[in-house]
């Protein structure tokens, strides 16, 4: 299984701002999606980085409320693990479970933004497709459909 198989799920999770903007507008985009992460990119459309409620949390405590002017550029995450739709589910679902993330963005080769994948998407997908591959290993052992 592929990550492009639940694409159109991440692609729902896949919220995207400017990293030239205010954190605080970052930290709105948040609270109003109900996401976890954002995914910041430059004028080019390409991600150069990710913001989390983490991230928000951590900078307004050393700023003045609202009046804080850093912009998401300040704060996001740089060096962002990624995959790809062409990228096997399974070894993407290890990464995560050995980084322990929850969420890791889905990008095209030009690193523009497809979606966010989550964890539990992936090992919905994964049980998914074991359960499968039992049912039809089950009807093979057992001679079902076969003369």
């Amino acid at each position: 299984m592929f990550v492009e198989q639940i694409l159109p799920v991440a692609h729902e999770r896949l919220v995207e701002i400017r990293a030239d903007v205010l954190l605080k507008d970052a930290a709105r985009l948040l609270h109003e999606t109900q996401k976890s992460l954002v995914v910041a990119c430059g004028s080019d459309g390409s991600m150069v980085g990710v913001v989390t409620k983490s991230d928000v949390v951590r900078q307004i405590g050393s700023c003045l409320g609202s009046a804080c002017t850093t912009a998401v550029a300040a704060v996001m995450t740089q060096d962002v693990t990624y995959c790809h739709p062409e990228d096997a589910l399974e070894d993407v679902w290890a990464t995560m479970n050995e980084r322990g993330f929850l969420h890791i963005p889905v990008v095209d080769r030009e690193r523009r933004p497809l979606g966010v994948l989550n964890a539990r998407d992936a090992l919905d997908a994964l049980l998914g497709e074991v359960k499968n591959q039992e049912s039809l290993l089950r009807d093979y052992v057992m001679g079902v459909g076969y003369r």
